[in-house]
């Protein structure tokens, strides 16, 4: 509110000199007059098709004025004095057609002064101009010209409410960044050892992660200031002004030390040198340069901790990775189970939540869901409850959301043919019969034929525990149950759709990763034809192929391969369960929805269960699905491996 009086007084600067702009144009400019070369006024004259001559003498300079006898039109000239003198008074014939009026004298210093007080408004104007954009980027009166400012902001420590009770899922990483809290808390004891606490902390991981909440918590827990900043912040369009703000950004952070400063997304800025178009003057390597040498800069023990954060380290410059810059990284990893579910008690603690509520087994449902992606769950079901005139968030609501987080809201107002509805019904059966019938993949949860995001319909599995690696075994599943829509529709329809496209690319994805990634091929053999690091533009702008033209040959027909062996599986599958195939499809017809138990009824007895039951029942029959699931998975494993004793 403080900034209104001024912004005020700002906008009424400007309109007044647009205002002052408009009449020093117009009164210089000429009115509706045509102007024309003095040749062409006095050969009109002389013949009469210009009448009404008259001369003007200012300074050096005569205006000849004159109406055009056709239409009736002014017009008008410029010449010389001495070329009037020659040219009009030396022929008595056009001199006596042309009315000499002589010059005003009363105005003649105005008129002298106006051209330059012209000149001088039109310069003041783009010089407030200019003066105001820099002022409202750099957001303050007395900053028009302080490009060098950094625009880190500062959280004092008073402000700062964040502590590590306020994370959660990252238990290991919050250890490790405990000894630079305690570093900031009592430097003596380390000082007295000569140990040297790590000059830079880069957090890496996924987005939605918590790499920002925990560079918050450290400040937090140390009440140290904190300053953060994005890596994008430093480099505009003006050259050194980026490592002109490395520079006041150090000299800030050394007037407040002890204190921590948060490069955020730093792979903007820190990208390895040599890899972008403009060479060595690119105004980004300059202000790389300048962040290297400020960390080059500290003294030891000197209170200023560095962290960054980024998902892309692969990208970095080797010079920031260094002993003695960012000597240690933190690698932040998607929560686990455990995680999730302390994950979801902090989300949820301001949310009043139904006595059918279950974090645990909302945990357990979503496998691969990061802290900001668990935070948008829980506000989602918040959202859907409040739409329904809700007292508290259910179950329901959570499941729903969690639907809608990863496929998209439903479209049941989109109008689809009943050909199309036969066709997805069939399509998404295939997929949950394939499944169904191989032990490795994750249990089907939910069949639609209703549209979501950008799907005609979907089948949902939910992973049961957390895993960190794949089997072969589990990737030629995968693949197996991605064709099984496809296959279906062969079987069913005797034609395909383009309803499978997204499902024959993760096919391919996956078959070539097993190819030239994992080794997985038997043909290739264990070897790894992957590029190493993820392209991006100017490092791989002179890369080329790690293999020959034969070996690429090799891969691609083993992929094909490998794809064509999943494509006949599904379709064996589905041939042997063929009349499941139509009841599932059926029932898809005439439900829309199906949960697990009721596929699971279909699959194992033939037909859907008698009666509906309520939340409860239902969400207890899904759970008896899911456990017998799990249990024949084991059973598959251990036998698979020859630890399954004969019953």
């Amino acid at each position: 509110m403080e900034n209104k009086p001024q912004f005020q007084l700002s906008r009424l600067a400007i309109m007044s000199l647009l205002l002052l702009g408009i009449i020093a144009l117009a009164t210089l400019l000429p009115g509706s007059s045509r102007s024309i070369g003095y040749d062409h006024f006095l050969l009109g004259v002389s013949d009469g098709s210009i009448t009404q001559a008259k001369a003007f003498p200012t300074n050096q300079f005569v205006t000849l004025t004159g109406v055009t006898a056709a239409d009736k039109k002014e017009v008008r000239s410029i010449m010389l004095e001495g070329t009037y003198q020659e040219k009009v008074e030396k022929t008595p014939a056009l001199a006596a057609k042309v009315t000499l009026t002589e010059p005003q004298q009363s105005g003649g210093i105005l008129s002298n002064l106006f051209p330059i007080l012209s000149l001088l408004l039109t310069l003041g104007m783009v010089v407030f101009f200019v003066t105001f954009i820099l002022r409202s980027n750099n957001q303050g009166p007395k900053s028009a010209m302080n490009f060098g400012k950094s625009k880190a902001r500062l959280v004092s420590p008073e402000k700062n409410d964040v502590t590590f009770r306020d994370v959660a899922g990252a238990e290991e990483e919050k250890f490790e960044l405990m000894e630079v809290v305690d570093f900031l808390k009592n430097p003596e004891k380390y000082q007295k050892l000569g140990a040297k606490i790590p000059k830079g902390l880069l957090m890496v991981g996924y987005p939605g992660t918590g790499k920002t909440l925990l560079a918050r918590a450290v400040a937090g827990e140390a009440g140290v200031p904190f300053y953060i900043i994005s890596g994008s912040d430093f480099v505009e369009m003006f050259v050194g002004v980026g490592a002109s703000r490395v520079r006041n950004l150090f000299e800030e952070a050394k007037a407040h030390a002890p204190c921590i400063v948060f490069l955020d997304e730093i792979d903007a800025v820190g990208r390895q040198r040599g890899t972008g178009f403009g060479g060595g003057h690119d105004e980004r390597e300059q202000t790389l340069n300048q962040l290297l040498v400020e960390m080059d800069g500290f003294e030891e023990n000197q209170g200023i901790v560095v962290m960054a954060a980024t998902n892309r380290a692969d990208v970095l410059d080797p010079a920031l990775l260094r002993p003695g810059r960012f000597d240690r990284q933190i690698h932040i990893d998607l929560p686990d189970s455990k995680g999730r579910e302390e994950i979801l008690k902090i989300h949820t603690q301001s949310k009043p939540l139904g006595d059918d509520v279950n974090l645990s087994v909302i945990a357990k449902t979503t496998t691969g869901f990061s802290g900001a992606e668990l935070q948008n769950l829980a506000n989602e079901a918040a959202l859907l409850a409040a739409r329904e005139d809700k007292r508290y968030i259910t179950m329901r609501d959570f499941e729903e959301a969690r639907t809608k987080v990863q496929l998209g809201p439903e479209k049941k107002s989109r109008v689809q043919t009943e050909e199309s509805k036969y066709l997805t019904a069939y399509h998404e059966a295939g997929h949950a019969i394939v499944a169904r019938s191989l032990p490795t993949i994750d249990p089907v949860t939910e069949i639609s034929i209703i549209p979501r995001g950008g799907a005609g319909g979907y089948t949902m599995h939910i992973p049961l525990e957390d895993t960190s690696y794949t089997s072969k075994t589990s990737l030629l599943d995968d693949l197996s149950v991605l064709f099984g829509g496809r296959c279906a529709e062969k079987l069913i329809l005797n034609d395909i759709s383009t309803g499978a496209k997204s499902d024959i690319d993760r096919a391919s994805k996956i078959a070539r990763a097993m190819v030239k990634e994992y080794g997985m091929s038997d043909i290739i053999g264990n070897l790894s034809f992957a590029e190493g690091e993820e392209v991006f533009l100017g490092r791989d702008m002179g890369r080329q192929m790690a293999y020959s033209q034969a070996m690429g040959d090799m891969i691609d027909a083993e992929v094909k391969n490998i794809v064509d062996a999943a494509y006949q599986k599904a379709e064996a599958i589905l041939k042997t369960h063929l009349p499941i195939l139509h009841r599932v499809a059926q029932a898809l017809l005439e439900k829309e929805t199906l949960q697990a138990y009721e596929f699971e009824a279909l699959f194992s007895v033939g037909t859907l269960p008698e009666g509906p039951l309520n939340e409860v029942e239902a969400r207890r029959a899904n759970q008896k699905v899911l456990d017998d699931h799990s249990q024949r998975k084991r059973e598959a494993l251990l036998n698979a491996r020859g630890l399954l004793a004969p019953s």
